[in-house]
């Protein structure tokens, strides 16, 4: 017997006089979880939690605001002109695009980092897994919303999908690619595969973020090709949203390979405001193996005679 994902019966509930989206909550849920794993990973790195937050608290609406503009403009004919049907306003109304929610919540961040004196590199390492699996929890807001899904298909692990919420000329098809699946498992992936390498190779400067855009833009190129969702054309069957995911994965290779040739090994420090950690204090800004040495100057009162220097000691890899 084939058995298939059937699509959730709904989308929203009410309680008292507020409408409450199931779609906000899988995108508040993956905030939450890249904001727990990124503050650690920063906390790790020897970043402050004060920093962070107040980073990430104008970079969230930032991106929120950037998805809204992206998709606003990518479906101009929903929004402008004498066939709209949506407030360009409303965004409870539905409409975000991850695109526009990295980039514009990217350059929200860098500019919060610069005032914060944070090494804003090292801040995109730090959130780069947290980003892949908020983004795993986010998509499951599309099979709540029957939305976003692929073509038709019946392998045993097709979606189920209502005949209102058929794509125009797919009306006789009733089961389709989950896409919002494919992309939820590669984004876990991708969070994993992240982990793996920075702890493997103690990647910094920027290049587990490269390595973030470079797999996350190659994922997302196999799913926007299958997906019935209106998309402007480009270079044939190429749609527009397909092009974008190349030219990402294509700028996150090509960043980090510049990155590694010319920004090799890892920050010592992230922060250079004041109040930023000590180097010298133990779990507080400090990497393993890059302990102050001791000079015994401290410990010794001004007429003291001078310590015997040790001898040098190679240093370790």
């Amino acid at each position: 017997m084939i058995l298939f994902i059937p699509s959730p019966s709904i989308s929203s509930f009410q309680i008292g006089p507020l409408t409450i989206h199931i779609y906000a909550l899988c995108l508040i849920t993956g905030i939450v979880f890249a904001w727990m794993i990124g503050v650690r990973r920063w906390r790790a790195r020897g970043g402050r939690t004060e920093s962070f937050e107040t980073i990430l608290l104008w970079a969230i609406p930032s991106g929120i605001v950037g998805a809204r503009i992206y998709h606003v403009l990518t479906h101009l004919g929903d929004y402008v002109g004498p066939t709209a049907t949506q407030h360009w306003w409303a965004i409870w109304e539905g409409g975000i695009a991850i695109y526009g929610a990295i980039g514009a919540g990217a350059l929200a961040a860098w500019i919060a980092a610069r005032r914060q004196k944070v090494a804003f590199a090292a801040l995109a390492d730090a959130l780069a897994p947290g980003i892949a699996v908020g983004q795993a929890f986010g998509r499951f807001g599309n099979w709540f919303n029957q939305e976003l899904y692929g073509q038709p298909t019946d392998l045993p692990w097709g979606l189920e999908i209502d005949p209102a919420h058929r794509a125009p000329g797919f009306e006789e098809y009733a089961t389709f690619h989950p896409t919002f699946l494919y992309e939820s498992v590669w984004n876990l992936f991708v969070a994993g595969t992240l982990l793996w390498a920075d702890r493997r190779f103690r990647l910094g400067r920027g290049k587990v973020f490269a390595l973030y855009i470079a797999l996350y833009g190659f994922g997302r190129t196999f799913t926007e090709h299958i997906r019935l969702d209106y998309s402007y054309d480009t270079f044939g069957p190429i749609r527009f949203n397909e092009a974008v995911a190349i030219l990402i994965c294509l700028s996150g290779v090509a960043l980090f390979a510049w990155l590694s040739k010319f920004r090799p090994g890892r920050e010592d420090v992230v922060e250079f405001g004041a109040g930023a950690p000590s180097r010298t204090a133990e779990g507080d800004g400090q990497e393993p193996g890059t302990e102050a040495p001791a000079t015994g100057a401290a410990e010794q009162g001004p007429d003291a005679p001078p310590a015997t220097p040790e001898p040098p000691v190679a240093a370790k890899d």
